[in-house]
């Protein structure tokens, strides 16, 4: 029996442990004061770059790393672990060139990948609008043809990165009256004329990634900036998700995973009526359970990652199994931590409280958990699964 299945190659293995050596030297002694501040992790994402860990998806021959779809969730969770909002630039940056990967042009790959790959650019998505959230489709940002060209106008909102990021692809309705089938994708560059940005949003945690609307008045881009034909942006969107959720069950393992380092190394030093507090049972139950979720919820990302990177036919249901199960457990792990660490947990003295707050959005972007539970039941209900 092959048992080996069940283990990481020494690849995946060597790449985990470069990650989490460059993070803990380089990435955790800036995660406090950039989330104490809200500014973008700048000495974060040049160690990063410097490492070719920004954008690790990239294929090779535009001058990226091409690491797989598990290698990439394991660069984004060991991030995580040191800095949530850092895991972001990885993140979001395959989030942003997904849709070219899966749809564009080679025209577009040639111009948009390559800067992206060497850490010159970064790339955001601009889905999700005020009166359009995980109702996507009802989205009124509109792009009309004229000529050779496309004009935009619209708002797009909770765009991360916004403001920081190069290129963004947008989605826009191009036919309208018809729904999710008048819809395209465009790749809109943050220089061109039209473009603008709201101010940074004030957020609960992910304080140091940017959050911004992204506003769109007569925007003019060429036709040949389109991605994929007209009409096929929702589909690319959609599929888009289905690989990117996998990247959000990583962020939520790396944060569960950071939290849970904390409070195992503090309930061996704290000593409450004469012993370490590891030594009562009440403690050692909250620590399995703590532990045993996390891995759980691993298993299930990596089972994801290994499916997105074949494409099979239930990735959307495990990218949103894995997406809603590891981000649950990822507010239950930090959430236990903070309890776990009293009130110093409560405190800045120790990174849980930051952990906690930040774990928190994994349950909420990329589709709520509520949206993803409806994936799966669809999924299950067609027997895809």
């Amino acid at each position: 029996m092959a048992f080996e299945v069940y283990q990481l190659p020494e690849e995946h293995q060597a790449i985990r442990a470069a990650v989490r050596e460059l993070c803990d030297a380089k990435v955790a002694p800036n995660a406090a004061e950039a989330d104490e501040a809200a500014e973008f992790p700048q000495a974060s994402y040049d160690a990063l770059r410097a490492s070719e860990f920004h954008a690790p998806h990239i294929p090779v021959e535009y001058g990226g790393a091409g690491a797989d779809a598990l290698a990439t969730a394991i660069v984004i969770e060991e991030v995580a672990r040191a800095c949530v909002s850092t895991s972001l630039i990885p993140a979001v940056n395959k989030l942003g060139t997904m849709p070219l990967l899966l749809g564009a042009s080679d025209e577009l790959k040639d111009r948009y990948l390559p800067p992206v790959a060497r850490g010159e650019a970064m790339f955001s998505y601009c889905l999700s609008e005020p009166e359009a959230g995980s109702d996507a489709g009802g989205m009124t940002t509109k792009a009309v043809r004229d000529g050779d060209d496309y004009v935009i106008n619209g708002a797009k909102r909770w765009i991360t990165n916004a403001g920081v990021s190069d290129y963004y692809t947008v989605f826009a309705v191009t036919e309208p009256g018809i729904g999710t089938r008048g819809i395209s994708a465009f790749v809109v560059e943050k220089a061109d004329p039209g473009v603008s940005f709201g101010a940074p949003e004030k957020k609960l945690g992910i304080k140091a990634s940017p959050t911004r609307e992204v506003y769109f008045d007569n925007v003019r881009i060429p036709a040949s900036r389109m991605i994929g034909g007209p009409g096929e942006g929702f589909k690319i969107a959609m599929q888009t998700l289905d690989h990117t959720r996998v990247t959000i069950a990583a962020q939520a393992v790396g944060v569960a995973q950071g939290a849970l380092d904390v409070a195992r190394g503090y309930v061996r030093e704290r000593q409450q009526f004469g012993k370490p507090i590891a030594d009562f049972q009440g403690v050692q139950f909250m620590i399995a359970d703590m532990g045993m979720k996390l891995e759980a919820a691993r298993q299930l990302t990596y089972a994801a990652a290994a499916r997105s990177e074949r494409g099979d036919a239930d990735l959307t249901y495990f990218g949103a199994a894995a997406k809603c199960f590891a981000s649950d457990a990822a507010m239950e792990i930090t959430t236990d931590a903070v309890q776990l660490l009293g009130g110093y947990g409560y405190t800045r003295d120790f990174p849980v409280e930051r952990m906690m707050r930040d774990a928190k959005i994994t349950q909420i972007y990329e589709g709520t958990n509520q949206v993803q539970r409806i994936v799966m039941a669809r999924q299950l209900l067609k027997g895809i699964v």
